[in-house]
Order: structure tokens, then C-alpha cells, then sequence
């Protein structure tokens, strides 16, 4: 056995679990932990950003994106505070991450001290595992364990320390114990479920895959199925990818971060197929449709929407098998008419992006990130239309990976999983995407991009306004009140914090920064990018609900919603359906 401080030990710890980096600021009362790390600094790289939040960000940001836990730290009291965010993302997503807490030395606690809070309260319905160590021999057990509940759960764990006791030397010797990060999965599939539902896919006329991230290992499967038997597919917005985004077959996905094909072919299903996912607005589906539900979380069962068909299993190898199943289906009139919708809505965004009247499209934008991302492009998404922007026309179609933060759904996100993307994946070509809303929340880390020479091409579409809130009032009849700002230079921002900022406002400029982009890369840079892009304060379609089929709405209401949606050259698909019939 070594003599080692406490802190030291657990920093081998989180070596043996092969974490390479760790996001946080040092304080007094986490000093004794930080100076843990230095010890271990030629196997872990401490990240030191500017708020934690971004760093707790970050760490959710690397479990959604590799799957192995993410780790924060922050000091007792405020820095604690801070990590909130992060964690709440965390457990809202189901990422497994580790936060480090610092407390007061145990001399000092519950003396109202400077700092001094009762933390461990704070933690309760973030997880169940919140625990304060009371002695240093429990710091490297305690890490440990923490590691193996996040990976358990896939969920937030709080290792809370008192500064003193990671000081402290003790008596340490590595576990031997198995390094085991995928909890074990039951292969074994019913073949009585898979009949049922390949006999109620033969019964329907118009069959809708949903695929959500339980799913996301298994790319492969969910292509053959649809193929095979002939069904549109759609994904939910966090699962994207899944279903190569530029396959015919493939939909997009529903609500206001999704297209109109999704909306219309699942308006028009008669069975949709929820398979590794507890989408929660399945529940707004019109009444009629039969579902069937494959999770292999029995407690995801039924949780959104009354279901016909349920099959508790690994979605994976379930459709493995499913695809084994004969004869196969050969394409239906239902089928053809999801194609051809899902063609014209991609063309329409091409006209709107070449619309260059009051201003640069935001779709532009977007469209200029896709043409110039490479096939394994790592993307970090924040939330508002940025967002909606970005799932519709990004590529998701190879090796390209998104982070976002789907359930809790907090502003600043884009910047911190970039930075997570690029520590996880450094020889990937890393984006992130924000509004100025949300850029403007975590502005300061671009610092933390350039201290560690990390040369991500961070995009700041900028109107001036809570975009995302805005569509909200105006469809409630509010005044926008709050809901504008003013901008900033976001490009000489980025130059005077060591950065390289590019400013574009058209057509023109946006071309030319992405060749300086280009230029850059080609030329080895180091320094991150920032393109701040003034677009107009353009609505996006809100496809959430949309009223254009003239079979269920009069031609008023059609017209009034594709003025207000500028949504031209758009047939309804119940008219295309009719077209392959």
C-alpha cells in the first residue's frame, strides 16, 4: 500500500476509470482535492473554465456524447450552486456524470462560517446518491462507488468533500474490482412479440416507425426495417441520427423542432411504433391510431400514451430479428407520399434560405454549417430556434454527433458541449450553435476555448431577440414584452479575448468566411472561430400543429397559416397520398 493524501487517491481513481479530463475552478475549500489531481496531471487534465455551470454543462455534454461518466468539481457554497444546471441536464437525460463538491473543514461546519452551507439537502431530488464523506479513508471508496451508480443509472452522483480530509494521508492500494460501464442486457427476444407486431405491420395501411435514443446503437437495424417493410421513420429531436437524415425514408421528427412530413404522416397513421422512447407528446396524437411500444424499461411502458401492443425488450435485437421476418413489404402508396413530402419540404428550405429579402436566413446559415462540416462533425446545439434551425437541415447521414439538452431544455448549452466535443473527440471538426440568448449566457468560456487552443467554429445567429419565446406570445396573443435586446459586435468580442471573429450578413459574406474557415483548418489553427451572423428576426414554421390538409380545414384558416408561415409550394400530403393511390 502507498501513503497518499485522500485527494490524491481519488484522482487515481478517476484514472482508473480512464477519465482523461475534469471540468471545475479550484477554491479553498476544494484545494486539498485539486491539488489531488496535480498529482495525477500526466493522466488527467483539469479543465479549468470560467463558471462552473459551464463546466457541469460540459460534463453532461461528454456522457451524451461518448457514453463514458463526465465529471465536474466545484467549491462549497456558490461553486456548488453553480453546478445545478449541469446536473439537472443530466438527470433530465439520462447522462451519467460525477460531480465533486468541496465543504468547509469539518473543524468549521455548523459554525456559520464564510461560505459554510448544509449541502448535502440541496441534493436531494437531484439523485439518490448524495454523499458526504465523514473521514479520508471513505474519499477513494465513495468515488468509486459514485462512478459505478452513475454508470448504473444513467444519472447525476454528488461526492461531497470536506476540504481538510482530502489533505489527509492515508493508506491506499487500487481496486481490483472490474471496471464495468454497461450494465448487462438480456438478448434473448420473444419471437411470439415479434410475429404480433410484424403481423399488426402487414394489418396496417399507413405504419409509422418513432425512434427515440434507445436506439442509437442500432442505425443499421432501423434502416433495414424501414426498407424492408416499407415505413416512414421518424426520430425524436434528441435521437437525430439515427435514421441517415438524408434517407428517403426518413421524416425528421414532430412538434416545434421537427418537419412538416413528420407532422403529416403521423397525423395520417393508423399504427405508430414507439420503439426506445418515452416521448412525452405522443399523448397529443389524433384518437384512433393503435400503438405499439418497445422499451426495455418496464416503467416507460404505457408512462405517455395508452398502448395496444406492448414489448418489454432491447430494441436493438428485437428489430434484429424482426427484420428476419418474410415476406417482406414492397413499397406503399403511404410510403411514396412520405417521400415525396419529405422532398418538397426540403427544397422549400432551400427557398427560404436563398431569400435574402430583409435580411440573411437563418436556414442559410445552416445550410452553409452543413456543406462545410465534415462527415464526422461533432455538433453542440443550444436551445431556441437556433435549435429547430439546426435539427431540420444539419447532417446526420455518417459518423456526425449531436449534443443537446433535449428534457431540461437550459440556454448556454451549445458552448460547453462544444468544448466537451472537442476534449472527447480532438481530431473532429467540432461546431457550436447558439442565438445570441443563449451564447450571451456563457460568453465568457470562449475563453476557455482559446487557454486550451481548442479550435472549435462556434456560430452565433443573432436577431436580437428570445426567438423561441417570441413565436409563444404572438400565438397567445402577448405583447413581446421582455423578449427583445440589444446586440453586440460578437465577432470583436471574439478577436479581443484571443479568438478569431468573423462578422456575416448575407449571402456573400457567409461564403467568404466559410473559405476563411476552410483556409484556417487547412493552415493547422489552434484558435477558435466565432462566425457571428446578423440573420432577421424570422419566425420559424412552427410544425407543432399544422393546419393545411383541406380535408379537415377550411380555406381561410389555410391560407391565414401559410401567410403567417410563408409556407409556399407546400401540397398537403393527404393531396399526395391521393396522387399514389
Amino acid at each position: 500500500m502507498a501513503k497518499i493524501t485522500a485527494g490524491h487517491a481519488l484522482a487515481k481513481v478517476l484514472v482508473s476509470w480512464n477519465i482523461d479530463h475534469i471540468y471545475g475552478i479550484t477554491a479553498d475549500s476544494i484545494n486539498n482535492t485539486v491539488d489531488g489531481l496535480y498529482q495525477e496531471r500526466d493522466h488527467i487534465k483539469y479543465i479549468q473554465v470560467r463558471h462552473e455551470e459551464v463546466g457541469s454543462l460540459a460534463a453532461t455534454a461528454d456522457a451524451k456524447l461518448t457514453g463514458k461518466v463526465g465529471i465536474s468539481f466545484g467549491s462549497a457554497g456558490p461553486g456548488a450552486t453553480h453546478l445545478f444546471n449541469g446536473l439537472y441536464d443530466a438527470k433530465m437525460d439520462h447522462a451519467p456524470v460525477v460531480a465533486i463538491v468541496g465543504q468547509s473543514a469539518t473543524p468549521i461546519m455548523n459554525t456559520y462560517f464564510f461560505q459554510e452551507m448544509d449541502q448535502d439537502p440541496m441534493f436531494s431530488d437531484l439523485t439518490d446518491f448524495h454523499k458526504q464523506v465523514t473521514n479520508p479513508d471513505q474519499i477513494p471508496y465513495v468515488m468509486d462507488e459514485a462512478i459505478r451508480y452513475a454508470y448504473r443509472t444513467k444519472g447525476p452522483a454528488i461526492v461531497i468533500i470536506p476540504d481538510n480530509l482530502s489533505g489527509e494521508t492515508i493508506e491506499f492500494e487500487p481496486y481490483k474490482t472490474a471496471k464495468v460501464l454497461k450494465p448487462a442486457t438480456h438478448a434473448t427476444v420473444d419471437q411470439t412479440a415479434v410475429d404480433a407486431v410484424y403481423e399488426a405491420i402487414k394489418a396496417a395501411k399507413h405504419p409509422v416507425l418513432w425512434a427515440g435514443l434507445g436506439l442509437k446503437d442500432a442505425r443499421d437495424e432501423v434502416v433495414a426495417f424501414s426498407e424492408k417493410f416499407s415505413v416512414p421513420v421518424l426520430t425524436t429531436a434528441p435521437a437525430t441520427g439515427i435514421m441517415p437524415t438524408d434517407h428517403p425514408n426518413f421524416m425528421g421528427s414532430r412538434g416545434r423542432l421537427g418537419t412538416k412530413p413528420a407532422f403529416e404522416v403521423t397525423q395520417a397513421a393508423d399504427l405508430i411504433i414507439l420503439a426506445g422512447t418515452n416521448y412525452p407528446f405522443s399523448r397529443f396524437l389524433p384518437q384512433g391510431i393503435k400503438f405499439i411500444q418497445i422499451n426495455n424499461n418496464i416503467e416507460d411502458l404505457g408512462k405517455q400514451h395508452d398502448i395496444d401492443l406492448t414489448v418489454l425488450a432491447d430494441a436493438k435485437p428485437f428489430f434484429a430479428q424482426l427484420n428476419q421476418t418474410e415476406p417482406e413489404i414492397t413499397p406503399t402508396p403511404f410510403l411514396k407520399a412520405a417521400r415525396q413530402d419529405k422532398q418538397n419540404w426540403d427544397a422549400w428550405l432551400n427557398k427560404v434560405a436563398d431569400d435574402e429579402q430583409n435580411g440573411l436566413a437563418p436556414e442559410a446559415v445552416i445550410r452553409a454549417i452543413k456543406e462545410n462540416s465534415d462527415d464526422d462533425a461533432v455538433f453542440g446545439l443550444d436551445v431556441g430556434n437556433n435549435l429547430m434551425w439546426s435539427i431540420r437541415q444539419l447532417p446526420f447521414n455518417r459518423d456526425q454527433k449531436l449534443s443537446m439538452s433535449a428534457w431540461f431544455g437550459t440556454m448556454g448549452y451549445a458552448l460547453p458541449a462544444s468544448i466537451a466535443g472537442k476534449l472527447s473527440y480532438p481530431h473532429r471538426q467540432v461546431f457550436s450553435i447558439s442565438g445570441d440568448g443563449g451564447f450571451s449566457m456563457v460568453m465568457q468560456d470562449l475563453l476557455t476555448q482559446v487557454q486550451y487552443n481548442l479550435p472549435i467554429i462556434n456560430v452565433v445567429l443573432e436577431n436580437k431577440a428570445f426567438g423561441y419565446i417570441q413565436h409563444e406570445k404572438i400565438t397567445a396573443n402577448q405583447e413581446p414584452y421582455g423578449i427583445h435586446f440589444i446586440g453586440a459586435d460578437w465577432a470583436g468580442f471574439a478577436d479581443s479575448m484571443g479568438a478569431i471573429g468573423i462578422k456575416v450578413d448575407d449571402k456573400a459574406s457567409l461564403a467568404a468566411a466559410f473559405k476563411k474557415v476552410h483556409d484556417l483548418q487547412a493552415a493547422g489553427n489552434t484558435k477558435p472561430i466565432l462566425i457571428d451572423a446578423k440573420v432577421k428576426n424570422q419566425d420559424p414554421v412552427d410544425t407543432s400543429f399544422m393546419p393545411i390538409d383541406p380535408e379537415q380545414f377550411d380555406q381561410a384558416t389555410i391560407e391565414t397559416y401559410t401567410k403567417q408561415s410563408n409556407l409556399s409550394d407546400q401540397p398537403a400530403f393527404s393531396e399526395l397520398l391521393k396522387n399514389e393511390e
